[in-house]
């Protein structure tokens, strides 16, 4: 089988590790969160729905000091299923609980799950299955991203963040229409093994974890492979100030990781800072040189263009009026906040120190 977009061929192996022909393998599953109070029961939900056998699994929520209800929620499951335990992660950002987990994990298996979403019954077996019959490294799927609410703008958010125009040739976001090897994929299900070769983490990396970590897999000679079988149900900001403040962080940390010496980025991640840079250099030249107007003016327009020709597109396909109105502000916010946001981090290479910590905060404090 050949794989959409990629030259090198997908191929079924015959080689399974002895474990899983005895019976079901051991999976650990580490669950990264903190103030999911509105996520985290339907997370767990799914995940006890799955079909793997309870006493080949544990579930472990590695939790970031949550301040709002989570951590009660997470106790009402504890108490009702002992393969699932609470873990406290004091760091409060995502490799630090990964890294939390991997040192409690038991099983020759680890399923990285996140809070905010929701898994089908067949997730954990279908990983597992795919990662030992293709011998993969690290298997995993494609978001079906959901809205945060039913409102237009929640709506709006999600099935923009589903289309080309706001996440580029992303397969875990758009889709692939076959099985490919891939730079990363939805969360992801490893094997052990993996760790003992690649290490852990980077826990310098409050963003840009999975990317860094799936780059050095692969450096390591291993194999990433996207199974759009397997899918999650993740749920998106369901706000455009939310929606700002998500884009913003990932933008910065498209180009931050840059000062821990890592390349966790991809061309897709740096196409808004071109925009946004060319936008604002051109823009500020034609004060001084008004013949370059017509550049910036071209640029913006030609933005435009493909901003409500996008938008069209996205009305049509969901068939839905009122997205001609509201898609234009949410693609706009997508280029804008994440171009301004990795501009932000190149002016932070200049700075001397670490100055931005968090995901969404540079104090570190923001939402894992």
């Amino acid at each position: 089988m050949t794989p959409d977009g990629d030259r090198t061929s997908v191929t079924l192996t015959s080689g399974r590790e002895p474990d899983a022909a005895l019976g079901a393998p051991r999976c650990s599953v580490i669950i990264p969160c903190r103030n999911e109070e509105k996520y985290i029961a339907r997370c767990l939900d799914s995940i006890i729905a799955n079909g793997h056998p309870k006493n080949r699994l544990e579930v472990l929520v590695v939790d970031g000091l949550s301040e709002d209800g989570t951590r009660d929620i997470v106790g009402t499951y504890t108490r009702r299923y002992p393969f699932i335990r609470l873990l406290d992660n004091t760091r409060k950002i995502i490799p630090a609980a990964m890294n939390v987990g991997l040192g409690q994990a038991k099983g020759d298996f680890i399923v990285k799950m996140d809070a905010h979403a929701t898994y089908p019954a067949d997730y954990i077996e279908k990983s597992v299955t795919y990662l030992l019959d293709y011998a993969a490294d690290n298997v995993g799927g494609v978001w079906t991203i959901a809205p945060a609410s039913n409102g237009t703008v929640a709506r709006t958010i999600a099935h923009a963040l589903a289309h080309s125009f706001a996440s580029g040739n992303a397969p875990v976001k758009v889709g692939a229409r076959g099985l490919r090897w891939t730079d990363t994929v939805a969360f992801g299900c490893y094997r052990r093994s993996v760790f003992e070769r690649v290490g852990f983490w980077n826990e310098d990396l409050a963003g840009s974890s999975d990317l860094d970590f799936n780059r050095r897999l692969r450096a390591a000679g291993g194999r990433i492979l996207l199974v759009p079988q397997i899918t999650v149900n993740y749920y998106a900001d369901g706000d455009l100030a939310s929606f700002w403040r998500h884009n913003f962080a990932d933008g910065v940390w498209a180009t931050y990781v840059l000062k821990f010496r890592s390349r966790a980025f991809s061309w897709r991640h740096w196409a808004p800072l071109a925009l946004v840079a060319a936008v604002i250099t051109l823009t500020g030249v034609a004060v001084a040189v008004p013949a370059v107007r017509t550049f910036s003016v071209g640029i913006i327009g030609a933005y435009t263009v493909a901003n409500l020709g996008a938008s069209t597109h996205l009305a049509l396909r969901h068939q839905r009026l009122g997205y001609l109105v509201i898609a234009p502000v949410v693609f706009a916010i997508r280029h804008a906040a994440h171009g301004l946001g990795a501009l932000y981090g190149l002016l932070l290479l200049l700075v001397p120190g670490v100055h931005w910590k968090g995901r969404r905060t540079k104090s570190g404090e923001g939402k894992v």
